[in-house]
């Protein structure tokens, strides 16, 4: 109303006379007019309130509808609130949600985020959706070595974060990724359960081994000792006491020089333990077959460089081997951040895997030689025989090196350095079992059955 009387007397105002009405007046008239209809304002029967704005507008009421799609594809408007204007001070927004059917069918309205928050150990990524090449928002896990944001995060269990930071190699993420922290450094120590137990098993194999030896020392010219060339017997032992000595050093934090010695020595000491233990099946089939009028092994007889030459030219085929690998990649220690989670392992790195390898398999090649060698000899008469228990002490020393290299390649950290002294103390003692406790026992407790006559008679 207040709208048309200014459009009126501003219309009245273009005509210079308007039957002889004085316009000066006619306006002041519409201003007066207009100043009164502003001011206007009551409440009417149903309530509410009546005014007009300054542009003379009266309140406006809109009305909220849901659209909803019927079986039949109709579609139809159903009123769920509105908003008032029903006071200058006072604006009124009235909704039915219970009545409001949303997307989906149903009347649980949806949340106003755009991708729910992620848990502390993930963070929002933007990945390509697969309809209409829309980007999709996807909660991804965040690395061991990655820490959140600290401004990005809002409480102890979820975080809207969309980046994270990486820790140093040398660091790793704590259990809330706040902070990084320094990794644990592991290695096999003495002090270690681990390390102390293979400790003690060393030394005592080693002592035990030192004892053997000295009781075939001082029983030397027993015929149970000198059969099968006494001196054999002495190298044999001797190595056995190095290869039992030789796994302490693979415990203790790994060093250059540690490296370097650990494979090589173990690699040496035991290829003359092998190759003793070949001389002495060797000297078996040339003691044995000697004794028929037409062999043609009488010649050799009396050639006692045979048993040396075997222990020198096949020790010296490993110490090549394992020369050519210090020349070529010697191994060297390193600080391995990547096997673990929040540990740096200390470990020897091999340098070339091959060479590793080949030193492996030139043991166990000669252990395959001795072998067929014993077990061919195994029937050959004489109560001092030994390739029996030759044969016995291969079949151990293979089986544990076949099981030794599975198991070394599927562990990580300390456990595989054990994994290895385990083999060697294992290997070790099935020698020292095979060969020598039979010896021991008749030497110490049935002394009466060591005696030529009863030898020979058997």
């Amino acid at each position: 109303m207040a709208a048309g009387v200014a459009h009126w007397a501003r219309d009245i105002s273009m005509v210079d006379d308007v039957d002889g009405l004085n316009l000066a007046a006619f306006t002041t008239f519409a201003s007066e007019l207009l100043h009164y209809v502003k001011k206007i304002h009551f409440v009417n029967n149903a309530g509410g309130e009546m005014f007009f704005d300054d542009n003379g507008d009266p309140p406006a009421v809109f009305g909220l509808e849901n659209q909803k799609i019927l079986p039949d594809g109709t579609i139809q408007c159903v009123p769920v609130g509105s908003i008032s204007l029903h006071s200058v001070q006072d604006r009124e927004v009235n909704i039915n949600g219970s009545v409001i059917m949303w997307k989906g069918g149903t009347t649980q309205a949806p949340r106003s985020v755009c991708s729910e928050p992620c848990l502390l150990d993930s963070e929002k990524q933007l990945g390509q959706g697969s309809q209409l090449a829309a980007m999709i928002v996807f909660c991804a896990l965040w690395g061991n070595s990655q820490i959140r944001p600290h401004s990005n995060y809002f409480n102890d269990f979820f975080s809207d974060a969309t980046n994270c930071v990486k820790c140093p190699d040398n660091l790793w993420a704590d259990d809330k990724r706040q902070k990084c922290i320094p990794k644990v450094k592991e290695f096999l120590t003495f002090a270690d359960p681990l390390g102390a137990s293979l400790t003690g098993i060393s030394v005592s194999a080693s002592v035990i081994t030192v004892t053997v030896l000295c009781i075939f020392i001082k029983f030397r010219n027993t015929p149970i000792v000198k059969a099968n060339n006494r001196e054999l017997s002495y190298i044999l032992l001797s190595a056995l006491v190095l290869c039992f000595m030789c796994s302490l050093i693979f415990i203790g934090q790994p060093i250059k020089i540690s490296c370097i010695l650990r494979q090589t020595t173990f690699g040496i000491v035991f290829s003359i333990c092998i190759s003793s233990i070949l001389a002495k099946t060797i000297i078996v089939v040339i003691a044995f077959t000697t004794t028929k009028p037409t062999s043609k092994m009488q010649k050799f007889g009396g050639l006692s460089w045979i048993p040396g030459s075997i222990i020198v030219f096949s020790s010296l085929l490993q110490i090549i081997i394992c020369t050519v690998w210090l020349f070529i990649a010697a191994p060297f220690p390193e600080n391995n951040m990547k096997s673990e989670t929040g540990k740096i392992i200390i470990e020897c790195n091999e340098g070339s895997a091959v060479m590793f390898y080949c030193m492996l398999g030139y043991l166990g090649l000669l252990a395959a030689i001795c072998f067929v060698v014993a077990f061919l000899a195994r029937n050959l008469p004489g109560g001092f025989n030994e390739t029996k228990y030759i044969t016995f002490s291969m079949l151990a020393f293979i089986s544990v090196w076949l099981s030794f290299i599975p198991a070394y390649l599927s562990t990580k950290g300390k456990y595989t350095v054990a994994v290895e002294i385990f083999a060697i103390l294992a290997s070790s003692a099935g020698l020292l079992i095979c060969i020598f406790s039979h010896k021991v026992f008749i030497i110490l407790v049935r002394p009466d059955l060591n005696k030529r006559e009863k030898l020979a008679r058997k």
